[in-house]
């Protein structure tokens, strides 16, 4: 062999050498387009008739309009599947098959479409299911029951149907205020980042309670050597939803009848939480009536999101990364009536905020520097809006 053809040889080597660890060490790429799913009330004056969806491209922000994608009673809230595959969302009633109970639906995912297809329902095990999340391993479906006052777990079964429950916790007594919490109201149930427990919000009882969670059965243990662990707050301030911060080590709960969010420590290893800050989500010389709602950290660790129903903003706050405490940025109006939720897109550069009474949902720019947050003037018309989702688009 010629040094010539020698050369040659070993430049092409060279070069598929070089591409290769180019290859390998280039950044995974990411979806950037998603399915949109907003869950609604159909009841009491709603035009909405349940789950509505849209395509969404978070390069150029386009928002396609894909119209009912599932017909169901009050999906208030929804949940989906870790595999992208699933959506379930819970019905909030209180009557259901003649039982004292919601439902639970789960739903298949039309990739072509969009459209969701229904794969089974199942009681909730308590009226008035109002929250619902998947746990990490996509094996269980966990919902609260607020007019039950009570938690529930469900299995997934191998095609995205649900089970029977494999796990109900009902609680009891009931907190200080006559009207709001003359009984438990589970109002949130949320997995730890290893999965090992599940936070519960129960605005009627003035507690965060912290269950550990079997996953080999779908059990919620609370029996004498493993009660639930208990976060007070203060009388009558209504703890309602709950947000991990991306580093795992604190938690934010929104107290809906307070207009506070709570800073907490969280231990990892026993699932303990530790307050540290609790502080308003309103401005000082706002005196009216007023209820928070969503909570939500920013993908980033940097700032936090809460919404109020009355003030009719998003309140930002910044996070101080090593003390998990918090200082206000601003209250961002939401451009409609009572923000119920809100959900930040994936990517973090834009937040999408469901105003309940006033039918729309209206978009808003992320300052990634600051937290701010800027109206885009898209606003989405959709009857009485209560949760968005985003899912991945394969």
């Amino acid at each position: 062999m010629t040094h010539s053809i020698r050369h040659k040889l070993l430049s092409i080597a060279l070069f598929f050498l070089v591409l290769s660890a180019v290859c390998a060490g280039a950044p995974a790429k990411h979806n950037s387009k998603y399915f949109v799913y907003i869950g609604t009330y159909t009841e009491q004056g709603s035009a909405s008739k349940g789950i509505y969806a849209y395509r969404f491209d978070s390069v150029n922000g386009r928002l396609t309009p894909i119209g009912l994608a599932a017909e169901t009673v009050n999906p208030s809230f929804l949940a989906v599947h870790p595999n992208q595959r699933f959506v379930y969302a819970v019905n909030e009633v209180s009557d259901y098959k003649g039982e004292k109970s919601g439902a639970v639906s789960a739903f298949a995912i039309d990739r072509a479409t969009g459209k969701l297809m229904l794969l089974n329902q199942v009681a909730s095990k308590g009226g008035g299911p109002c929250y619902i999340t998947v746990d990490k391993s996509g094996k269980y479906v966990l919902v609260a029951n607020y007019d039950g006052g009570s938690v529930a777990v469900f299995p997934v079964l191998t095609d995205g149907r649900l089970g029977e429950a494999s796990s109900f916790v009902q609680h009891e007594g009931h907190g200080t205020n006559p009207e709001r919490q003359e009984g438990p109201h589970a109002h949130s149930i949320d997995m730890s980042p290893d999965n090992r427990f599940a936070i519960v919000d129960d605005l009627g009882l003035d507690q965060t309670l912290v269950y550990r969670f079997v996953s080999t059965n779908g059990s919620l243990a609370n029996d004498a050597s493993n009660d639930a662990k208990t976060a007070k707050a203060a009388p009558g301030a209504g703890p309602r939803h709950f947000a991990f911060h991306p580093n795992g080590n604190f938690g934010y709960v929104i107290n809906e009848m307070q207009s506070s969010v709570t800073a907490f420590a969280y231990n990892a290893t026993d699932g303990v939480l530790h307050p540290l800050q609790t502080i308003s989500t309103l401005p000082k010389d706002f005196a009216k009536e007023n209820t928070a709602a969503e909570i939500e950290v920013h993908p980033s660790g940097k700032f936090l999101y809460a919404s109020n129903r009355g003030h009719d903003s998003i309140a930002v706050f910044a996070i101080d990364e090593h003390k998990g405490t918090l200082t206000s940025v601003e209250y961002a109006p939401t451009k409609g009536a009572s923000p119920r939720s809100f959900e930040i897109a994936p990517g973090g550069s834009l937040l999408f905020a469901a105003n309940e009474k006033s039918d729309n949902i209206v978009l808003f720019r992320i300052n990634t520097q600051t937290g701010r947050l800027t109206p885009t003037g898209k606003v989405l018309e959709e009857s009485q809006p209560v949760c968005v989702k985003f899912v991945a688009i394969e």
